[in-house]
């Protein structure tokens, strides 16, 4: 059977994925782009933005691990849209006409609509259902590849909770939000279920890669 699995999803020091206050003009609240500044220096990233340089070590290797094996994506209503997002119908999502899934991909939402096909394979699937019937969707969509669970931080810690996930990397940034939305709340004992490993590099960030050994 395919994974499901969770890359570059960043974190607080005191846990939050994204910051209060999210709207279109701020889709990470007072968190602004803070959680995402190791990742915008990688050489990957600068690929991607068309231009040269960027850093080469282990966060460069953590980044590019997004996309490869990746059949289908879950990811939360949040992520897709800023609050109210479902009542424009012109709103296609943050990343312009060709986003970077490139795959079937499934927002979980009560505010379905009809599929939304974009540049580059990406076709928007708005679906209301639970962890274990989104993910059964995604699978059979998948084509036999591995699904991502993209996030929100709501949607991530729903996952865990039903214990779907079977490779995690978070990478801990080293500020302190003190309000948002947090990822481990109600996620006691995690760590009982996976081989966890850490690495830290010269960004400052802590990568935490949690690979699932009890089903």
């Amino acid at each position: 059977m395919s994974l499901a699995r969770v890359h570059n999803f960043s974190v607080s020091l005191d846990g939050f994925a994204t910051g209060e206050g999210l709207s279109r003009e701020a889709p990470f609240g007072h968190a602004g782009e803070r959680l995402h500044q190791w990742m915008f220096a990688t050489r990957w990233w600068h690929e991607r933005s068309g231009d040269a340089g960027g850093t080469s070590g282990a966060d460069d290797v953590f980044v590019r691990r997004f996309e490869p094996g990746i059949g289908a994506e879950i990811m939360g209503a949040g992520k897709y849209g800023y609050p109210g997002w479902h009542e424009d119908s012109e709103w296609k999502g943050w990343w312009g006409p060709n986003p970077p899934f490139h795959t079937p991909t499934f927002v979980l939402t009560r505010h379905t609509r009809p599929p939304l096909a974009m540049e580059g394979g990406t076709t928007f699937h708005f679906l209301d259902a639970s962890p274990s019937d989104a993910l059964k969707t995604a699978r059979e969509a998948a084509g036999g590849k591995d699904v991502r669970i993209g996030g929100g931080a709501t949607v991530i810690r729903e996952f865990l909770a039903a214990r779907l996930i079977d490779h995690l990397h978070v990478v801990v940034v080293p500020i302190v939000l003190g309000r948002g939305v947090r990822l481990w709340d109600g996620l006691e004992g995690l760590e009982r279920d996976y081989a966890v490993d850490t690495v830290t590099t010269s960004s400052g960030v802590t990568h935490l890669t949690f690979e699932r050994t009890a089903r």
